[in-house]
């Protein structure tokens, strides 16, 4: 059965724990689907302790765009995360955000055609004031756009508020 649970919440919120938690509640060998470019060092010291954190029983796929170039049937997939996935599409087209937008909404209803449970998280970036940089306001549309994109489609929406997970949908 196909199941579309969206994780969002704030920087620090608990989100990717909360949604491993899930992930490995759900199936004892979950994918870890991990969509972050390495910019620089310190975030590769990021992605690898991420990586050491979790255990032999996750399978760790690295995809920076297309997910639905990856065959999940019948498995449990964490997607981590929509806000470094749509940084990879943003900076691919140079902050055009309808044709990133389009792209986007087209590679989420491929990917999920298929007969899995996907765990999304995502960052509400939104919840602050309005930035006075154009580029950082077009991501934060961008996110937005998508973020409601993909609740639409959830079964089930949850917002971490301090490492409390509370249930919206």
């Amino acid at each position: 059965m196909r199941q579309i649970i969206l994780i969002t919440g704030g920087a620090r919120s608990g989100k990717s724990s909360y949604a491993e938690r899930r992930a490995l509640q759900l199936a004892p060998n979950p994918i870890y689907m991990a969509t972050a470019h390495v910019w620089d060092e310190e975030f590769r010291q990021r992605v690898v302790r991420h990586q050491q954190a979790r255990g032999p029983e996750w399978t760790n796929v690295e995809e920076e765009r297309y997910l639905s170039h990856h065959r999940v049937e019948g498995r449990v997939v964490l997607i981590d995360c929509v806000t470094l996935w749509c940084t990879n599409f943003f900076f691919q087209t140079q902050g055009d955000v309808e044709w990133s937008l389009e792209a986007l909404k087209q590679e989420f209803d491929r990917f999920t055609q298929q007969e899995a449970t996907f765990l999304f998280v995502t960052n509400e970036i939104g919840m602050g004031g309005t930035s006075e940089n154009e580029l950082q306001r077009k991501f934060t549309d961008l996110q937005g756009w998508m973020n409601q994109y993909i609740a639409s489609r959830a079964d089930e929406v949850v917002m971490m508020v301090c490492g409390i997970p509370m249930k919206v949908k």
